[in-house]
Formats: structure tokens, sequence, C-alpha cells
């Protein structure tokens, strides 16, 4: 923990060139500065610190061990017939690292595996069906219909004969066609569309008259005499003179 980092460094190297060469370090700290890539006054450092000079080399208690430990395992395995590494692994199980048994040619891809373990098919998975198989309505143009089919994508939105039955619902309650209804949904760029949101609302003459319709009882069979009334205020309507617009705006600037 007290060494700088290139201290740290040296030692490490230091101890690779000694299991290395399974000798002791020599005493030339030009030559193996050069060797470690380290400055000669880390590698003096570590040296002292950890190694001991002892005829023109320098020499490490525990590397001596380790190199020691690993000569006499490898006298002891000669002796024994033995050689160093892994046991060979049987034939069918280098053909077969993995243990899969071998398939006869002609027979689908799929591994034979193991017992207790489940086939694993290496075939490519089946792609995803495509969300546009609605064929183009024949009442509908081919690029109102590619826009359309572009806009469900951009939404994540599926393409379905539901969808499209729905579309041509509402398209009835305001008169439209489905090509027009669809240009329409083209335009807004919203993943849905309804009827309500497209129909102009009431103006507030429509409105009272509606109110007047459901809240004044009619007194008899012929028209109601509120709305002829609202009717004929509308004809009479006229709008407002330039004079008195500029009144009014010459107001509003003064507040």
């Amino acid at each position: 923990m007290h060494l700088s980092n290139e201290e740290d460094l040296a030692y490490r190297r230091l101890l690779e060139m000694y299991y290395d060469t399974e000798q002791p370090i020599p005493d030339d700290l030009q030559l193996v500065s050069r060797r470690i890539r380290v400055t000669p006054e880390a590698l003096l450092f570590v040296l002292q610190e950890f190694f001991v000079l002892v005829n023109k080399g320098w020499k490490n208690k525990r590397c001596d061990l380790v190199i020691n430990d690993y000569h006499e395992m490898a006298e002891k395995n000669r002796r024994n017939g033995k050689k160093g590494g892994r046991p060979k692994k049987p034939k069918d199980e280098q053909e077969n690292p993995l243990g899969f048994q071998s398939v006869p040619s002609g027979m689908p891809v799929v591994t034979q595996v193991k017992a207790n373990q489940e086939p694993i098919t290496i075939n490519h998975k089946p792609k995803r069906e495509s969300a546009t198989s609605v064929a183009c309505p024949p009442d509908v143009g081919e690029q109102v219909w590619q826009d359309w089919l572009s806009l469900r994508k951009t939404k994540k939105a599926a393409v379905t004969p539901t969808v499209i039955d729905g579309a041509r619902k509402e398209a009835e309650k305001l008169g439209w066609p489905l090509e027009k209804f669809l240009v329409e949904w083209c335009t807004r760029g919203s993943q849905g569309l309804k009827a309500e949101w497209v129909a102009p609302k009431p103006t507030f003459a429509q409105q009272a008259a509606d109110v007047a319709r459901t809240t004044v009882p009619a007194q008899h069979s012929g028209p109601d005499p509120v709305l002829l009334q609202i009717a004929a205020d509308r004809q009479k309507a006229a709008p407002m003179p330039d004079h008195i617009r500029q009144q009014i705006n010459q107001v509003l600037r003064k507040a």
C-alpha cells in the first residue's frame, strides 16, 4: 500500500520476470529498467524493499518457494507416469463437446441434447406477422391508404378489420365516404378519430334553439313560436358598423 503507482508496477513486473526466468533478478539496474520499462529509481527502491542481493543477483524468498513447489510437483507426476495438464476427454466428447448426439443426414435441423433437457432448435425464428395484413378497401385510393398505414405504423397501432369497420361507421355519422374520413385522419395525425371531433360545433343561436326546443312545451301542433322568432331575428341580424367597432377598440386601448 505504501508503493507509488510506478513502484507497484515495477514490483509486479519483477515478479513476472522472476517466474518466467526462474532466476534471480540481474544486478544491472539499467538493463532491468529497460526490460520492464520503469525508472531506475523505482526499480532500486522495490529491489531493496522486497529482494535480497546475493552473488550479483536479487533473490526473493517467496518466489523461490513457489518455483521449488512447482518442480517438486512436476517430478512427482513424472515418477507416477502422469503428464501435466487436464486429462483428455473421450473421443465422442471431443467430437461433440456439448454432449449432443450426432444427427443423421436428412433429418430436420434439431439438436439432440442430453436427458432432462429440452431440445434446442437452431432454425431461424419465424418472422412476426405483418400488422398491415388488411387489404386496401375498394372505395379508398391507394395513396390515401398508404398514408394512413404509415400513420398507424408511426403510432405503433394495429391495422385490423375491426379498425376499418369502426372508421367506416364514424364516417357514416358525418355522411362522408371512408376515403374522406381517412384523409381527415391523416391530416390530424392522431392515433384515433371520432365523428364528434370533426363535426362543426353549433352556434350560439343553434344552442339557444336547442334549449328552447327542450325547455318550452309546445302549445300547438304548428312551428314553435320561439323558434320562429329566433329565425326572424337571425334574418334581421346585420354586422356591426365600422364606426361602432372603432369606438369599442378605442375604449379597450385606453383601458
